[in-house]
């Protein structure tokens, strides 16, 4: 018989909450003024013509219209050509 009761081990028990990130507006959806189209931790999508970007790299909507998602071809700082993602509104 044990002398003492098992007191286990409490690992892993905090967890955060989570962010909610992404994509909120897909192509050819209207957006108004001010409305949230992506969501993002850097700029992995740019902003295009009347988008504006928040301090935390948000992209919104400047003026009410249609989103649009395009992809240019843009050169590093290291001289390598990349792909990247554009969105605007129109």
């Amino acid at each position: 018989m044990a002398h003492t009761k098992a007191g286990g081990s409490a690992h892993n028990l905090t967890d955060s909450n989570p962010k909610y990130l992404g994509v909120k507006r897909s192509d050819g959806q209207k957006v108004g003024i001010g409305e949230i189209i992506v969501r993002q931790r850097g700029t992995a999508i740019m902003a295009g013509k009347n988008i504006g970007v928040g301090v935390d790299h948000t992209l919104f909507a400047r003026v009410a219209g249609t989103v649009h998602f395009r992809s240019k071809r843009k050169t590093n700082f290291d001289g390598r050509s990349v792909r990247r993602r554009i969105v605007d509104v129109t």
